[in-house]
Parts: structure tokens; C-alpha cells; sequence
């Protein structure tokens, strides 16, 4: 296990293209850490800064206390898993996990006792005279994985290992991928766009958004408190509603409705932002059905439903204003009808419309 800290970590290109700004982060020893956030955000930029496969133009990169900035990749006794397996297609399972282990010039005993332990765990034991053409992408990925942990190395970084994988297969390597980490106690840190990954597996999630960190927490702190509308609309699925507005006599008009803002942040910030624009925020499945007392109550027409089998996306709309709510299949309601749904007052949050931070609550 390896104990990380990243300060004022900056990357600019030659052509002068700034892809990471001010990267400031600790990591714990052992802990699972992901980075999220769009296509073009920086995090791959990030990780490969780590692994020593990009210099870093600005800032210091420590491990355990000591600067790593100039050390090369294995110095820094990293282990990468990349999206491609790049795997080595001439090779058996067996060899591919040995590989590295016979260029350290490990005794050939112990690469056997250590091979076989991580196909145990992988559940690989059976595939271990295959090529990996041989395999099923999924199968491929824990050879990718096994090759990468056997080294027992402190650090271990994982870009974007699932998404060449199926929708069940992405869910069978993430409880895999959380039980491994689990076994080995390396400190990990791990890319992916699909929040839903970051939130079933990570110990603490990064939020990045243009090369900027825009919030560090843990996956309760980013889906309950988060810090803007950006982070607010990228953690949770389907993404968060929002209502642009603006603020007049201590009220905002939603769907055609006044209501009082003072049920959910005080009379300092309600006057604080008397005339200005704001977003009333609210989750997909943080609303009830039918009117509720000391609820804000709206009203929409259903213009689309979607049933998941647990829930049904409800889409409405009123004007120029869209939704998606998330409600019970049983309670689907038809298309082309009104609906009438109620957001508790702890369910709303509300943003500043310039900064698109959010207003603190009561």
C-alpha cells in the first residue's frame, strides 16, 4: 500500500492546451479513489501523470512522503490495466500472468504458487492453458486485472478497464474488481465516465470537469451534497431536474406556481438573492405522488413513460419546461394525461443561476 499526494498538479501540452488545473488531492494508504467526470475532462491525464507516462508541467507528485515527479514508471512500482487488455495475444493465460514476475527473475516455484493463487481468486484456474483469443471479453479483463495485482506492487491504476465489456459483464468485474481490492489492500485509483461505477465502488469519487476538480467526497456526499449543478447533474441516474427562475419577493415561479423559498434555505439567503437568478433542483426519484401537505406541489402533462421493471421514468412537461420523474411501475401514469407530484422540502436544493453553486439549505 502506497500513501499519495498530488499538489497544485498542472498539465500543459507544447501547443499550450491546459489539461489539468491546480490538482490538489491526498490519498489514503489501501483507499479505492475513482475519477469521473465527461470525455476531455482531464482525469485519463491525471492517472497517466501518476503512472509516470506523462510528465507533469507543474506542481509535485508524492509517494509516501517522497517526490516522484522524475521517477519513471517503475520506480514508482505502479500497476496499470488499461481499457485494450493489451494482453499478449501468442501467450497462454498462465504465461501472460507469469510474465512479469519471470522478468524480475522470480524463482519459476513461486511464479507457479503465485499464478495459480491469483487464477484461484479470478476464477481463472480452468482458462489457464488458453490463449486469450479463446476468452469472452470478460474472461480478458480478469487476465488484465490478475496480471497487474500479482506484482503485489502499492499503487494500482485502472483506465476505463470496463468499457469494452457488456452491461452484465460491467456489473460482474465491478463486485470483482471491489473484492480483489478488498483481498489485496493496494491503494487504487480508478477512470471511468459512468458514474454508476464510481458510486458502487469507490471509497471517495472525484468529480472533474475541464481539467478542473470540481468536488472530492464520498458517494453519499456527491449524491445528497453537492456543491454545484454540475456535479449535481452528472452524480445520479437519471440526472437531477433543474428550473431556471429567478427570485422575486422571496418566491420563485416553477411549473407556473409560486412557491416560498424560505422552506428550504434561510431569510438571509432568500434576501440575499431577492431579484437574481437562480435553479430549483430536484432528483428524478426524490418526489411523491399526487398532492402532499408542506410539500412543494406541480403539476405537468406525461409526454413518454419508460418502465424498467423496478421503476418507470415518467417524462413531463409544462411549456418550455422538461422532466423526468422516477415513480413506482405500478403507479405508471397513461401519456397525454396531468400528473400531480409533490418534492419534499429536504429533496429541493436550490443553485445560484450565475455561479451554478449551491445555496446552502437550512
Amino acid at each position: 500500500m502506497a500513501y499519495l499526494s498530488l499538489r497544485e498538479i498542472n498539465k500543459i501540452y507544447p501547443n499550450g492546451f491546459h489539461a489539468v488545473h491546480d490538482f490538489n488531492l491526498d490519498i489514503e494508504q489501501g483507499e479505492f479513489i475513482c475519477l469521473v467526470g465527461p470525455s476531455g475532462c482531464g482525469k485519463s491525464t491525471t492517472l497517466r501523470m501518476i503512472a509516470g507516462l506523462e510528465n507533469i508541467s507543474k506542481g509535485d507528485f508524492l509517494i509516501d512522503g517522497v517526490r516522484a515527479n522524475e521517477m519513471g514508471p517503475r520506480e514508482r512500482e505502479i500497476a496499470m490495466v488499461f481499457q485494450s487488455y493489451a494482453l499478449y495475444p501468442h501467450m497462454s493465460v498462465y504465461d501472460n500472468l507469469a510474465f512479469g514476475l519471470s522478468l524480475q527473475g522470480v524463482d519459476e516455484d513461486i511464479i507457479d504458487e503465485k499464478v495459480n493463487n491469483i487464477a484461484r481468486i479470478l476464477g481463472l484456474t480452468d482458462y489457464l492453458d488458453r490463449k486469450p483469443r479463446a476468452l469472452s471479453g470478460g474472461q480478458r479483463q480478469r487476465v488484465a486485472v490478475g496480471r497487474a495485482i500479482i506484482r503485489k506492487v502499492g499503487i494500482f491504476l485502472m483506465d476505463e478497464p470496463l468499457s469494452n465489456l457488456d452491461a452484465k459483464q460491467r456489473v460482474t468485474m465491478r463486485s470483482e474488481i471491489t473484492d480483489i481490492h478488498r483481498k489485496v489492500g493496494s491503494t487504487t485509483i480508478y477512470v471511468t465516465h459512468d458514474q454508476t461505477e464510481a458510486m458502487t465502488m469507490a471509497d471517495r469519487i472525484v468529480v472533474m470537469k475541464e481539467g478542473y476538480i470540481q468536488q472530492v467526497g464520498t458517494p453519499y456526499e456527491l449524491y445528497f451534497n453537492p456543491v454545484n449543478m454540475f456535479v449535481a447533474g452528472f452524480i445520479g441516474e437519471p440526472p437531477m431536474n433543474f428550473i431556471r427562475t429567478n427570485v422575486h419577493d422571496g418566491k420563485i415561479t416553477v411549473l407556473g406556481k409560486d412557491i416560498e423559498l424560505s422552506h428550504i434555505i434561510s431569510d438571509e439567503n432568500v434576501s440575499a438573492h431577492e431579484g437574481k437568478p437562480v435553479a430549483l433542483g430536484f432528483r428524478p426519484e426524490g418526489i411523491v405522488l399526487g398532492e402532499q401537505e408542506n410539500f412543494y406541489v406541480f403539476e405537468a402533462t406525461v409526454d413518454l413513460t419508460e418502465l424498467l421493471g423496478d421503476n418507470t421514468n415518467v417524462y413531463v412537461s409544462d411549456g418550455d419546461t422538461n422532466l423526468i420523474l422516477k415513480v413506482d411501475p405500478h403507479d405508471t401514469p397513461k401519456m397525454d394525461t396531468k400528473i400531480v407530484f409533490s418534492v419534499p422540502y429536504a429533496n429541493a436544493y436550490l443553485f445560484d443561476g450565475e455561479s451554478e453553486m449551491v445555496i446552502e439549505k437550512k
